[in-house]
């Protein structure tokens, strides 16, 4: 079972075992000492110097990624046979998961280190990767990314940029521009996406003092205001053949898979803000006393800290497996330098689905910590001297880059139903399945394997029927609409929805159940299984909700009380005590005052 190949969007019709998924709980000696040395870098290198970052000092930005170039962060992702270090996606995901307190310069270094140096990585040349490569893991020659462009920003394809060959054929001429560019104040290197002959998408690596390429003022953001933000021009630039990435005409599998890695990135990001924002709001709501008592006391602060904690423990088990999942696919493709580029991108776009689910979750559970941790900190979490301000302001940004979560949310299901209909999931059975089991006028099977006297018994009976409604409601609605049903944008979102609920909840089970089999005891246990209790409980709240109203826009009448009988019949919890798992996880985060895990 264990070596069992598990496909994307596998979690829809199968149950996975807890011995297929990576959690925290297997980071290795050499994982946590690699973590250690980049938080020793964030408190000795980046803390004491954040004001300045914060005022956006270009070379003292460079300065800093060339130290964490000495240290091999910038090299983590290149191959050690160029430079790097070579780590698998676990390990980056923890390096960007440990970085994230250095705010704007996290951004920085994840900005090159990801969308801006993966691209060479993934599908560069060996003469191109040996050119590049070497320097940008050193932080010799620093890299930006370079799709949205003033008319087109999750419509990549609608780029206008162009490109064309020279009469001489060394060079393709450049015309257009890009915007809102990471690293582009600083930035030695540019993957620039551009149509030649107004056609191919194509992908290529533009050098700072190529003549016709300028770049523009610094705009002035909201939040995260150490970094470099830049719109760029072209204007009849030269760009070497040679600088082409990939072939011509393919740019897409290019841009959107490196976009797939950078997603399940951000959510690591996200991970490591969510777990700082938790620290400080639990030591403030212990130092903070109003009433002759800590405010950490009152239910209604604590139950925000319970619920802080448990985003960051679903978040975590979800950056994780995901991890592990793609190092699986990157690992079965077998991949070196002479595999093709098609290779590389079926391995990434394997679990494109779940980079999204990961990107959608984590930056609104980010979003979701940081205000709460603004509210506990009251009017201090207004004022600039306070890092939870700080917090609140550079998280909003999450939502938006490395595709929209609108984008992201039509994407999941729509990728989901694509890799049905080429057979890849069996989707259409395990729906016409279900189909005839409702037709059944028996109880319906819980579908869960867990032992009653199990105490994930519930949450695993709850993923189940969770599975169970989205088939139903989502056979539902493609039946209704067919291939139309992209343009109900708002029924697309609820499935989504559903789907990330599915998968954050199993993530968690499956994590939670894996360290019941290696942990005798059980004191430690109930943290997780806390969490996981009250994250499913959530869950099913919300899959009824989401499920009525999907029905009530398919279905009238006599029909849509019937299709709402069938819901009930599936969702047919009872509702548990919320209120004692919140109490139980505030206790420990508070007594911590930190995130618990464990």
């Amino acid at each position: 079972m264990a070596n069992r190949i598990w496909g994307g969007g596998r979690f829809i019709v199968d149950d996975d075992e807890p011995s297929n998924v990576v959690t925290p709980e297997d980071f290795t000696e050499e994982q946590l000492k690699l973590a250690e040395t980049v938080r020793a870098f964030v408190e000795r290198d980046i803390k004491p110097r954040d004001a300045e970052i914060e005022k956006l000092d270009y070379e003292l930005t460079v300065e800093l990624m060339r130290k964490a170039g000495e240290i091999g962060l910038l090299g983590a992702d290149v191959p050690e046979a160029y430079g790097g270090l070579g780590l698998d996606k676990t390990t980056t995901a923890l390096l960007a998961e440990t970085l994230s307190p250095a705010s704007s310069f996290a951004l920085s270094v994840g900005a090159h280190t990801g969308i801006g140096t993966l691209p060479i990585v993934f599908f560069g040349t060996p003469e191109q990767k040996e050119r590049w490569l070497p320097a940008l893991a050193s932080g010799e020659r620093l890299a930006a990314y370079c799709l949205t462009e003033p008319g087109s920003g999750s419509d990549a394809l609608g780029a206008r940029t162009a490109a064309v060959m020279s009469e001489d054929g060394k060079h393709y001429i450049l015309n257009g521009s890009k915007i809102y560019i990471t690293n582009a104040g600083f930035a030695d290197l540019f993957i620039v996406y551009a149509k030649v002959d107004g056609t191919q998408f194509s992908a290529f690596v533009v050098e700072r003092d190529t003549p016709g390429f300028t770049i523009g003022p610094e705009e002035h953001k909201m939040g995260i205001k150490g970094t470099s933000t830049r719109p760029l021009f072209f204007e009849d630039a030269r760009i070497p053949v040679d600088r082409l990435l990939g072939e011509a005409g393919k740019g897409h599998l290019i841009a959107f898979n490196i976009l797939n890695i950078g997603r399940f990135k951000l959510a690591a990001a996200c991970l490591g803000g969510m777990k700082e924002a938790i620290q400080l709001s639990a030591a403030y709501a212990n130092q903070r006393k109003q009433f002759g008592k800590a405010i950490s006391s009152f239910p209604l602060v604590s139950s925000k800290l319970a619920d802080m904690n448990k985003l960051a423990f679903i978040t975590e088990s979800m950056v994780y497996r995901t991890a592990g999942l793609i190092d699986r696919s990157l690992e079965q493709a077998g991949l070196n330098d002479e595999v093709g580029d098609l290779n590389v991108a079926n391995a990434i776009a394997e679990y494109a689905l779940e980079c999204s689910i990961n990107k959608v979750f984590a930056s609104e559970a980010m979003d979701a910590v940081v205000d709460e941790g603004v509210q506990i900190h009251g009017g201090c979490g207004y004022i600039q001297e306070y890092k939870i301000e700080r917090l609140y302001r550079d998280s909003r940004i999450n939502r938006i880059f490395e595709g929209t979560n609108e984008i992201n949310r039509l994407l999941i299901p729509a990728t989901l139903l694509k890799r049905a209909l080429k057979g890849d999931l069996p989707l259409i059975e395990r729906a016409q399945a279900l189909q005839r089991e409702l037709l059944n006028p028996a109880p319906l099977s819980s579908g869960s394997r867990a032992p009653r006297n199990d105490s994930l018994a519930r949450s695993t009976e709850i993923l189940a029927a969770l599975k169970k409604a989205f088939l139903m409601v989502g056979g539902l609605a493609v039946q209704k609409h067919g291939l139309r049903l992209e343009r109900e944008q708002e029924i697309v979102a609820a499935l989504s929805d559903g789907m990330i609920d599915m998968y954050a909840l199993e993530c968690a089970l499956l994590r939670t159940r894996k360290m019941s089999l290696s942990q005798t005891d059980s004191k430690l246990l109930q943290q997780p299984m806390d969490m996981t209790a009250l994250f499913a409980e959530e869950a099913f709240e919300r899959a009824g909700q989401r499920g009525r109203s999907v029905l009530a826009s398919l279905e009238k009448g006599d029909s849509l009380r019937l299709q709402l009988s069938v819901l009930k019949r599936i969702l047919r919890f009872e509702p548990a005590d919320q209120f004692a798992l919140r109490k139980r996880i505030s206790a420990r985060v508070i007594s911590a005052e930190s995130y618990v895990g464990f």
